[in-house]
């Protein structure tokens, strides 16, 4: 995992260094709404609480178990969601953590790649990241808690479609076109 994430970087720094700089900056921005600052706290408090929750449950006091083969197939979900992340940054030089309109990189509306098929393909593949992550570790309670986190970026992504509606020329248009958030046909 951690060699996966090691060349997402590599690539990032020879393809597109502004966005790894967007990528490895403060999750609290200048030019980035209240709402948005308060969410990315909420999101490092639920992390870090989640990480240890899961580490409690499955390693320290064993309070669930799963087979071990769902701990291949959280390896996997995990393995794919990372490397599809690098086909969105790929596609959208603006895919920063926060959301912010970034004018001084002349910010526009990126509908190529999975983005022609939903509006958030970050936030679907964190999802199946999210999901791989207890199942990894063997932790039910860490996977009870994975729809808690989904319903958090489902909010994050209607409130950022707001802002992106008001302050990007073209978005609009791109979420008449493209009609899906997260999964076409879903949501």
């Amino acid at each position: 995992m951690g060699a996966l994430g090691l060349w997402v970087g590599v690539w990032l720094a020879r393809h597109d260094p502004a966005l790894l700089a967007e990528r490895l900056g403060s999750f609290i921005q200048r030019g980035q709404g209240a709402w948005d600052k308060f969410f990315m706290v909420c999101v490092a408090v639920a992390w870090c609480g989640w990480l240890v929750l899961m580490g409690l449950d499955a390693r320290r006091f064993n309070w669930s178990s799963m087979h071990p083969s769902l701990q291949v197939v959280g390896m996997l979900a995990i393995l794919v969601s990372m490397v599809a992340m690098r086909s969105v940054f790929r596609a959208n030089s603006y895919a920063a953590p926060v959301v912010k309109i970034m004018a001084e990189r002349g910010h526009k509306v990126s509908d190529s790649g999975p983005y022609a098929y939903v509006r958030h393909p970050m936030y679907a593949w964190a999802i199946l990241f999210l999901l791989g992550m207890p199942l990894l570790l063997g932790s039910v309670w860490g996977l009870a808690c994975v729809p808690l986190l989904v319903v958090g970026l489902g909010y994050r992504a209607v409130l950022e479609e707001r802002m992106l509606c008001a302050q990007l020329a073209g978005y609009e248009e791109y979420a008449a076109r493209v009609r899906y958030r997260f999964v076409p046909y879903v949501w």
